[in-house]
């Protein structure tokens, strides 16, 4: 009601790196005078954290450590589920959207960022394997008001560059536990007591809970489809060398955590 949720997207870049390092390194820039060694102290340990904060491989290792991403489906485990669309059960496929772009000049209308792009390839994948039709989650995120609804973009991209239908489209939630609200919301009336559940593996965890705490102990079953789990092959030096990769990873994770323990 005081609109402190719409402030969401700028706490998160003011709570992840590189703001906090930077302000770490201010403050023992401050104290090289009054303590000197306390405050070259501080000025090597923010050092050290912004250098790690854009490696990849630090970002891998603490995404495994503390998220505990599940794994990828299995090949078998698909064609159990097309075994089961094909036996008339109630499944659907629920692809989670990550942002979407208001315009984009090259097409001429809105588009979505590439790991809602990601997402939505791979879970029209799993849908033409399975049979099982598709809903797609997300609506107008906090940092873009003026934006058109992210399922609405995502179907038509759906339909006009992978000739694969959307059935459902929840358009009114802005972050995770709002996906899981309205999207089981959508889905039960139509009878769905099964959801096969896909986004990135470091968003998955939290997703999971959401939808799970959504569904309560004796609704929709919720089954992890996570994408997005490639391992780039890279040589062990260059994995822990600073990077633009590394530190969007590092964010992501430290986003995902923070999410995790404010139970959003």
């Amino acid at each position: 009601m005081l609109g402190i949720e719409s402030w969401k997207p700028v706490l998160a870049a003011l709570l992840l790196p590189p703001v906090p390092f930077l302000l770490l390194t201010l403050i023992g820039a401050r104290l090289l005078l009054p303590r000197r060694g306390l405050g070259w102290l501080l000025i090597f340990i923010s050092v050290v954290l912004l250098w790690l904060s854009a490696s990849s491989g630090a970002a891998r290792g603490l995404g495994q450590f503390l998220l505990q991403p599940p794994a990828a489906m299995s090949f078998d485990r698909v064609r159990e589920l097309r075994a089961d669309v094909a036996a008339r059960k109630q499944i659907a496929i629920v692809i989670l959207g990550s942002g979407v772009e208001p315009f984009a000049p090259e097409y001429g209308v809105s588009s979505l960022q590439y790991p809602s792009l990601e997402r939505l390839r791979y879970g029209l994948w799993l849908a033409r394997e399975t049979g099982a039709p598709v809903a797609f989650s997300g609506g107008v995120g906090w940092g873009q008001p003026d934006a058109a609804p992210e399922a609405k973009v995502a179907a038509k991209i759906a339909a006009e560059e992978f000739n694969r239908p959307i059935k459902w489209q929840e358009e009114d939630s802005r972050d995770t536990r709002e996906n899981a609200a309205r999207t089981l919301a959508l889905l039960k009336p139509a009878g769905i007591d099964h959801i096969v559940l896909v986004t990135h593996g470091y968003h998955m965890p939290r997703a999971l809970r959401a939808f799970n705490e959504a569904a309560g102990p004796a609704g929709i079953k919720v089954e992890a489809a996570p994408m997005g789990l490639a391992r780039r092959l890279e040589s062990p030096a260059l994995e822990w060398l600073p990077s633009s990769r590394g530190f969007s990873q590092m964010r992501q994770t430290l986003r995902e955590l923070a999410g995790k323990l404010a139970g959003a």
